[in-house]
């Protein structure tokens, strides 16, 4: 066989052949550090299987050159060149075309791959007549498009369906959920399993040889296609979907169902559709919006690389709920953490709350013993001589933060980041007991520490630049998006939601029900209501942050939350606050809503809320709308289909009437 006859000049891939005659293909997306299906990419695979119809190979290996991943999915970045439906349904045929091809092709074909095997990547996969994947944890596959206010467009929808039955593969197109190598082989998206990066090419090389196909799903499987089945199956994914998304905020989901439950037994029928309703969802503004979150997380993990520093060791001061949690999550991620606290009485809760977490998250019985055993209970105060992160998360009272920094001062290495873990007090007022003050940052972590993903960097004039880009680095390096927040009472987040808060309980105390302050929020498109959120934050850290950012102008806000306080109703932690909480939800009245109107309270709860926005942005709280925007998205909930308050107000659109629009 003639490799010349494969061999163009080709910029993002390199295709050669072997003794048996087997087409070795690479993606290696130039000037890239991941590969992703740009339009130039996809057009150079098309001469390459143009080139493969014209002079047939023994078989067919599709690998990544790339080590550590294959595929991310579409190039986002693409999906804003135009916002012409024809000429987005005319490149979406030109993909499905594409990958119908591929499918087509009168020899073996395999893909073997490791690493994120996303969106078109895991579309293209599917095109292919067995497909490989490095059991390892860096390996992930699903169908991330509904984060983007999409479904898969390269014919994932028709495909997953046809090789997996309707249920499965409905779910996790839905979902969006990335599923271990494990998850996806038992599912029937992956056909192999390989357990090192060697036998990957052996593995693909044995296949080919073999002409191993796919398996059609089981009986059971294909039961979920049928008509039937579709029609009732369809209406439990509408109920299930609205318990957590309204279609006027998120469409995708619902027209996925829809499709489903018109083609789910055709699978040509249904990337038929998805040229029809992907190139209508694209040019939405819910996508729109999407996309710039999507971005502006982006931007915030982009932040972290601000620089180089990498921590091993932690040490947290302080075994309550944020000092725990934050203590299990640093171990979770890999790092040795010492957690002090007066007494080993106090950190024993925050170890067995570490080990539910490391149960949930690291699955293993091997990997949860080894969290466990990097978890290491500190009443002496031992570790922070040897820690590279400092945190100290104890109450939120001024003198005792300040008397904890002076007495630490001269055990702290010069290499550490020295952090508080303060919800509203000024680094000024803390930092001046410090040898050198320009050490200390704030690490503002938001609860329930495993769930929110943001982290505020806080730092004042005083503060080292350095040591705020050690400490983006080091939330990056656990997990978390940063973004960096000048020490102005109540920095961003708190600062935001402290007005929004207040209007909650003003409304509440003259005669609104907590149930229609909440559902009003919620129909907005938040997270959760400001009473819940205020409950689950825990009415303490809610008064702190009151006295620190008010003080007694706080009036009778300040008033209920301190009788509140004082008789033990915290909030979901102790059970009850504004609500009773059973079993970590709170107990509602279904019907207390019923009467007022939703679309007005939700324009009264979000007014303050959008002005401390403009307020921020022009006191400088952070560099920019767009970082303002990704702090309230990922610190607040920020109805992530609006694309940030600041974009939402920028829209040009009437706040009022739009609210009113989304909550009928």
């Amino acid at each position: 066989m003639a490799e010349a006859a494969y061999n163009g000049n080709y910029k993002h891939w390199r295709l050669e052949t072997d003794i048996d005659g087997i087409a070795w293909l690479y993606i290696d997306r130039a000037e890239e550090k991941v590969n992703s299906l740009g339009t130039e990419v996809l057009e150079e695979l098309g001469q390459i299987v143009a080139a493969l119809t014209e002079q047939p190979p023994t078989g067919l290996v599709l690998m990544s050159a790339k080590r550590g991943s294959f595929i991310v999915g579409a190039d986002v970045r693409e999906f804003d060149a135009t916002d012409d439906v024809d000429e987005l349904r005319a490149n979406v045929v030109k993909v499905h075309e594409l990958f119908q091809a591929i499918e087509d092709l009168k020899f073996p074909t395999v893909v073997a791959f490791e690493g994120y095997c996303l969106g078109g990547g895991l579309e293209l996969a599917l095109c292919f007549d067995w497909r490989i994947a490095l059991k390892a944890d860096h390996t992930r596959i699903g169908f991330p498009e509904v984060n983007l206010g999409i479904y898969p467009g390269f014919g994932g929808s028709g495909r997953s369906i046809r090789a997996i039955g309707g249920l499965k593969a409905m779910q996790i197109m839905l979902t969006g959920k990335m599923l271990r190598a494990g998850a996806a082989r038992g599912m029937g998206l992956v056909d192999q399993l390989v357990d090192r990066h060697g036998s990957l090419r052996w593995a693909a090389r044995r296949a080919v040889l073999k002409k191993s196909r796919h398996r059609k799903p089981g009986l059971m499987a294909r039961a979920t296609t049928l008509g039937p089945v579709r029609k009732f199956l369809a209406g439990q994914m509408r109920k299930q979907t609205a318990a957590k998304a309204r279609q006027d905020h998120y469409p995708a989901p619902y027209r996925l169902i829809d499709a489903y439950e018109q083609a789910g037994n055709d699978y040509r029928e249904m990337i038929r559709i998805e040229g029809r309703e992907i190139p209508e969802l694209l040019v939405g503004d819910t996508s729109r919006n999407l996309r710039r979150v999507f971005r502006l997380m982006e931007r915030l993990k982009g932040e972290g690389r601000r620089s180089s520093f990498k921590a091993r060791r932690v040490h947290v001061i302080g075994a309550g709920v944020m000092g725990g949690d934050i203590a299990a999550w640093c171990a979770s991620r890999g790092l040795e953490v010492t957690l002090q606290d007066r007494e080993m009485k106090y950190i024993k809760p925050a170890l067995k709350r570490a080990d539910k977490l490391f149960r949930r998250r690291l699955k293993t019985p091997t990997a949860v013993a080894a969290a466990k055993a990097r978890l290491v209970a500190d009443v002496d105060g031992d570790g922070v001589s040897r820690a590279d992160v400092i945190i100290e998360a104890i109450f939120e009272n001024r003198e005792a933060k300040r008397e904890l920094f002076s007495a630490m001062r001269d055990k702290v290495g010069d290499h550490a980041i020295i952090a508080s873990n303060t919800s509203a007090i000024p680094l000024a007022e803390l930092a001046d007991v410090l040898d050198d003050p320009g050490r200390l940052i704030g690490l503002h972590f938001f609860n329930p520490v495993a769930q929110m993903p943001l982290v505020e960097v806080v730092h004042d004039k005083q503060t080292h630049q350095a040591a705020i880009d050690d400490g983006l680095s080091f939330a990056t390096q656990i997990g978390k998006y940063p973004i960096a927040v000048t020490s102005t009472p109540g920095f961003l987040v708190n600062r935001v939601l402290a007005p929004y808060m207040r209007e909650a309980m003003k409304l509440h105390r003259e005669g609104i029900p907590k149930e229609a302050l909440d559902k009003a929020a919620t129909q907005f498109g938040m997270p959760m209501g400001p009473v819940e959120l205020a409950d689950t934050v825990g009415l303490d850290v809610g008064l702190g942050v009151i006295d620190t950012l008010m003080g007694d102008s706080a009036g009778e806000d300040r008033k209920v939350l301190e009788q509140m306080v004082k008789q033990g109703k915290l909030g979901k932690k102790s059970g009850e606050g504004f609500y009773r909480w059973n079993k970590g939800k709170p107990v509602r009245d279904a019907k207390a809503h019923e009467g007022h109107d939703l679309a007005e309270l939700a324009e009264k709860l979000m007014k303050p809320y959008l002005d401390e926005c403009r307020a921020c942005l022009d006191d400088g709280v952070v560099e920019d709308a767009d970082l303002l925007d990704a702090g309230m998205i990922f610190g607040t909930g920020f109805a992530p289909f609006r694309g940030g308050p600041l974009n939402y107000l920028a829209d040009g659109s009437d706040a009022a009437n739009d609210t009113k629009e989304s909550s009928e």
